[in-house]
Formats: C-alpha cells, structure tokens, sequence
C-alpha cells in the first residue's frame, strides 16, 4: 500500500473530542433549557450527554454528527427556543471553544509534510468555525484542503469530501488515507475508495471501529510508525543509510 495523502477528520481525531467538546456541551444545555431540571435533563438525553459525569455517551448522535444534526435533536427537544439562537450557540459560540490537541500537531504535522504527503482536513463541523480551530492550534496553513459540511460536499459518512480532497490534490483515492474516530469517517473513507485509518481520541472504542478500519491507532501521533510499517523492506534500509 502506497499512501501519498492524508485526510482528517477534525473534532476526535486532530483533537481529542471530550476534553474539547465536553465542558461546552454542558453549558449549552444550561443556557438552551434553562434552570428546570426536567428540561436540562430532557435535553441532555436527546443529545446523548450524561450530566452528572459531563461527558458525551459513545451513542451521541452529537459525536460524528453535523450543525443541522445537532440543531434537529435540539428543537426536537426544545421546540420553543427559537432556531437562530440555537445556531447562533452551534456556529459563532463553538468557533471560540478551545480544543484539545490529540497530539503535537505542529511538530506531527511538519514532518508528513516534509515526506510528502498531502494533507487535509473533513469536517461534519461548519467550515468557519473549524477554520478558526485550526488557526488557533497553528496548523491552518499546513492543509492542502478544509472542508465543513456546508462546503459544498455534503457531509459524511456520504463521500463527498473526501472525493473533493482527492480532486484538489490530483491523488487516486486508494493512495490516501481517511483518518477519523468515528464510523462516520471510515464509511466516508470506504466510499471513496480510501484506506481507512481509525483513532481512539474519540468517544467510540476499538471494539467499535476495527471492524470498518484498516488499523486502529491510539492516536494521530501514531502516524508515522504506520506509514513506515508500509514501506517495503528495501526501501526502509535505504532510507536509513546514511
């Protein structure tokens, strides 16, 4: 297997999806439902959050899901509050959210550029915020290719994305990999015809994703050690020689 580009999934994968993602859900379903309870507790399980351990369940809808998923399961649970100040928390509120590396991503990220790799990014997030997020870890400009659900490219699992990242980069798409923490990902990556890489910085375990993947990493920083379990014998040896 030849791989000449990587594709990522954002939030599980780049970055650990509930030390980022956790606290904030919290707060939304304070704000959204307000002080009853009853309300609170109503949302959180349509959401697939656990209140009392501040933590999404691996079953969340929420976790590989896009801003429209996430804003149908909160007007299905809140039918009053008014959609744009529900997208308005889902949009302009998550762009300022700070996110946990899953690894160090600068460093990790320079050194599959420097071997020539393609790089980008598909996110079920909208393209905005997640831009933003990729400024603020300091690796926007280390993509090839970004894209959110409302880029143009439907969302995954459906292939879109990844099949735009194969067009923007002139690859075939068995010479990439999709890299994500979720099925999501991988029936997106499996598609389009892409070797599918899983990660454990998500919330769905090994269990739940070797069945879909092609390897199962703990984590991005895994990378390179796979990459180079692909390079044939020889080509290890020479690249080793001084």
């Amino acid at each position: 297997m030849v791989i000449r580009g990587l594709l990522f999934d954002k939030d599980g994968t780049l970055f650990d999806f509930q030390a980022s993602w956790s606290a904030w859900a919290g707060g939304l379903i304070t704000r959204l439902a307000g002080p009853e309870p009853s309300r609170q507790g109503h949302l959180a399980a349509t959401l697939g959050y656990d209140l009392a351990a501040r933590r999404f369940r691996p079953e969340s809808r929420v976790i590989a899901g896009s801003v429209e998923t996430v804003l149908g399961l909160i007007r299905q649970a809140l039918p009053d509050v008014p959609q744009e100040i529900i997208l308005n928390e889902l949009l302009e509120g998550t762009a300022d959210v700070p996110q946990a590396p899953a690894a160090d991503l600068v460093p990790l990220l320079l050194s599959l550029r420097a071997q020539g790799l393609a790089l980008g990014v598909a996110t079920n997030d909208a393209e905005a915020p997640a831009r933003e997020h990729l400024r603020d870890a300091g690796i926007h400009d280390l993509f090839d290719f970004i894209a959110g659900y409302d880029s143009g490219f439907g969302a995954k699992p459906a292939p879109g994305m990844p099949e735009a990242f194969a067009a923007a980069t002139s690859l075939p798409p068995h010479q990439i990999a999709m890299i994500g923490d979720s099925t999501h990902d991988l029936h997106a990556g499996f598609a389009a015809g892409m070797a599918r890489v899983a990660v454990l910085t998500g919330v769905a375990g090994r269990d739940d994703l070797a069945p879909h993947a092609d390897v199962v990493l703990d984590s991005i920083a895994d990378l390179p050690d796979w990459l180079a379990s692909l390079k044939p014998t020889s080509e290890m040896s020479q690249t080793a020689m001084p």
